[in-house]
């Protein structure tokens, strides 16, 4: 077995350590459990403390946008994995008067990056410190601040300032709060890693005297970054004192991130990707994110095809299933990139036409080999840790945010001075071209390192409005690739079976992404008999089941009321009023 194949399936082991075991997908007394219901608001999180935060902002007159910019900086302390201010993402909503926006601030390579980085004198991606995964060479610029202040200036209710927004991430950090079994434990599953940057190994792992079950984690250089924030707002961040703190632990370790890097950070509004399926307006994230193309493309496919007959758990239906995401992730590999450095076809990919292309390939009781399925042709020119929360207001904006530090706890170095936890998004670029990252994808020569591009990102905050036009729901999901097969398939539940906002996401779900031509699948929801039918196809599924990433959303009911919705596979709240 090569490094790289190591890798990888070491890396898909890790990731399904982080959720805990599939919840039985039974019902309860005879029904469903019911989503949480709200009548003026709702925060759906990975954590109840930076729901009720969500909440307490909406309560004092702030917007879903204002919420949304302070639950994002309370993850960053109670949810340390995948919340961050040293990472960046994707914010996508709709406003109160029904427009659609998009707001792209996904990291950015360092100036100093280069193609071959992270490739040893032999063509071998380099391993461990100095690698495109861990320490310091591994992050790209942040942008949750700069993409943060932008929503809040241009976006935000102007009834809250920006320090009511930092000062509850501040206190936290500050004060501290009390550890769950599964963030203490998740510690020290990452210690052999974390231990390694002196200030991930003090704060996390206090010098191996690990956390347990109850104990109270405090962040006080956090506490003092964010008070410094909140006075100063993002421009701290990026040409103040913690731009000089970040630069110098970079270069005392040998990273590439300079003051001028952060100088040079800009988040982007783009406009907003629009589908359509079975009549349903679907609303997604445009390049650099995969998630939105990669969704079309597959539902584009699944609409020649009577789903509903074929029934929410039959083989039939994940035999299409999969052989549309086989295709639609193949494609992914080709052509998408960051639009400011590569053209990307994305209208022509996501045309309904170009989708009975692609459909024609598919046999009904046949798998079509991976090795087999190239990439479409578009010719001519156009005319993954991560965590995902959900927001809605009383006059109906809604926030879908999904932002990460791509592996749990990024880089796993956190800087010194300022307690950021920092990403390790260069391993979203193609570190080598035609080889697998983190999460066995396989990315092309437009995806290669270069200065200033943004990683390509699987992240794919979505929201889905009725026929006749009105908000009917909004999600997104936590899981590297698998985050797409996650929002794919809600919607799918949602829209083909008839399924709320909860039992959508805790329907059980297949994952596959072109390469490695094999399913993953999760035991406690696909039978074995679906599994012989499918094998009987020539399906390969994987040696061991695991999660297919965990999802959050909210939907708005006939009347009106928010019904929130945090996925059974993963922690985090709901919560409305």
């Amino acid at each position: 077995m090569t490094d790289q194949i190591r890798r990888v399936f070491a890396a898909i082991f890790l990731f399904s350590l982080t959720f805990a075991l599939l919840p039985s997908f039974s019902k309860v007394n005879g029904s469903w459990p019911s989503p949480v219901r709200g009548k003026n608001g709702m925060v759906a999180s990975q954590h109840e403390l930076a729901s009720q935060i969500g909440v307490d902002i909406l309560k004092k007159g702030g917007n879903a946008v204002d919420a949304a910019v302070a639950v994002g900086l309370a993850l960053a302390v109670v949810y340390p994995e995948a919340g961050n201010i040293g990472g960046g993402g994707f914010m996508l909503f709709r406003d109160k008067k029904g427009e659609f926006h998009a707001i792209d601030y996904r990291e950015m390579a360092p100036g100093a990056a280069s193609r071959d980085m992270f490739v040893d004198a032999k063509g071998d991606l380099i391993e461990g410190e100095g690698s495109s995964t861990v320490g310091y060479r591994a992050s790209g610029v942040p942008g949750t601040l700069a993409g943060f202040e932008l929503a809040f200036k241009k976006y935000g209710s102007g009834k809250v300032t920006w320090r009511q927004l930092v000062e509850p991430a501040r206190l936290l950090a500050q004060n501290g709060y009390v550890l769950s079994n599964r963030l203490a434990e998740l510690f020290v599953e990452y210690k052999d890693t974390l231990e390694r940057y002196p200030e991930s190994n003090r704060i996390f792992l206090r010098d191996g005297k690990y956390f347990k079950e109850g104990d109270t984690l405090k962040q006080p250089e956090l506490a003092v970054t964010l008070g410094r924030i909140a006075r100063l707002g993002a421009s701290d961040f990026y040409s103040g004192q913690t731009a000089k703190l970040i630069a110098a632990d970079m270069k005392a370790n040998g990273g590439l991130i300079t003051e001028q890097d952060l100088k040079n950070y800009v988040a982007k509004e783009r406009q907003p990707l629009h589908g359509n399926y079975r009549g349903h307006e679907i609303v997604s994230m445009p390049p650099p994110s995969s998630g939105g193309m990669v969704m079309f493309e597959t539902l584009n496919i699944l609409e020649g095809y009577d789903m509903r007959a074929l029934g929410s758990n039959s083989a039939a239906k994940y035999h299409l299933y999969v052989e549309a995401s086989r295709r639609a992730f193949a494609d992914r590999s080709e052509y998408m990139a960051d639009p400011d450095f590569a053209e990307v076809p994305i209208a022509k990919l996501i045309y309904k036409n170009y989708a009975k292309e692609r459909r024609s390939t598919i046999l009904a009781n046949k798998a079509t080999p991976s090795r087999d399925v190239k990439f479409g042709t578009v010719g001519g020119r156009e005319p993954m840790e991560t965590t995902h929360y959900t927001i809605a207001d009383k006059d109906g904006m809604i926030v879908a945010n999904t932002y990460t530090i791509n592996d749990l706890y990024g880089s796993r170095v956190t800087i010194k001075g300022t307690g950021i936890l920092m990403n390790d998004e260069m391993d979203d670029l193609a570190a080598r071209p035609g080889r697998p990252n983190l999460f066995g994808l396989v990315q092309g020569e437009r995806n290669k390192v270069e200065p200033k591009k943004r990683p390509l990102s699987s992240m794919t905050p979505t929201i889905v409005t009725r026929k006749d036009g009105s908000t009917w729901f909004a999600l997104g999901a936590r899981g590297g690739p698998r985050i797409i097969s996650a929002v794919m398939q809600s919607i799918i539940n949602v829209i083909d079976y008839d399924m709320n906002i909860l039992e959508a996401i805790s329907a059980p779900r297949m994952h596959h992404q072109w390469l490695p031509d094999s399913i993953m699948w999760e035991s406690n929801g696909i039978s074995p008999d679906t599994m012989a039918i499918m094998r009987g196809y020539g399906h390969i599924f994987n040696d061991n089941s695991g999660n297919v990433a965990s999802a959050t959303g909210i939907m708005f009911d006939e009347k009106g009321v928010r019904l929130g919705a945090i996925d059974p596979r993963s922690d985090g709240k709901a919560i409305g009023y």
